[in-house]
């Protein structure tokens, strides 16, 4: 049975992406990306919302040629891992070994997770917080990046109760900080 994992890179003061929508100060360094890295590699299965996807796609093309071997390491990572992407303005997906599904159903994802032999990875804040408000996310990983960014897209839904037990928390070099949690409490 697999875990539902939500990781996120977050500004100090909580959001993904800046009032802009940009998240360029978000970019981990080697070491960061190696950790994730390592990470990724024990999951099976990657769940992502349209924009997350469209995001993430670009790993089916990486690395270039003037890539870190880090980069190429996650490509390999990435392109090995099954993707479902839940949208309903995508008409298709692009890449090998994902399936689009018209609407997020949290029936099937917990059957998903539960029939998983490895686990399974929630990708993007809007997705994640559908499934945090439903109770399906195991555990929140946040690599708070040591910037305010004043606003944008938050991490963890607003007006949503989640309660949480440390199980890990790590810093970096670059002075980024990995704070592990395990859900404890059901989302209200």
């Amino acid at each position: 049975m697999g875990r539902l994992l939500f990781s996120a890179i977050a500004s100090l003061d909580g959001y993904t992406a800046d009032s802009e929508g940009t998240f360029g100060w978000a970019a981990p360094d080697e070491e960061v990306h190696a950790f994730i890295n390592d990470r990724e590699r024990e999951t099976g299965t990657a769940l992502y919302g349209r924009r997350m996807y469209e995001t993430m796609r670009v790993w089916q093309e990486l690395p270039g040629p003037d890539d870190p071997p880090v980069i190429a390491d996650y490509a390999r990572i990435w392109r090995d891992t099954d993707k479902v992407v839940f949208s309903s303005t995508l008409d298709a997906v692009t890449t090998p070994r994902t399936r689009l599904e018209p609407v997020f159903d949290p029936v099937a994802v917990r059957s998903l997770v539960d029939d998983s032999s490895a686990d399974v990875s929630i990708g993007g804040p809007t997705l994640a917080a559908a499934a945090l408000r439903a109770g399906l996310v195991d555990e929140v990983s946040l690599f708070v990046v040591p910037v305010s960014v004043g606003g944008g897209t938050p991490a963890l839904p607003r007006a949503t109760f989640l309660r949480l037990d440390l199980v890990e928390e790590r810093t970096f070099t670059s002075s980024v900080v990995l704070l592990r949690y395990r859900v404890s409490g059901s989302a209200r």
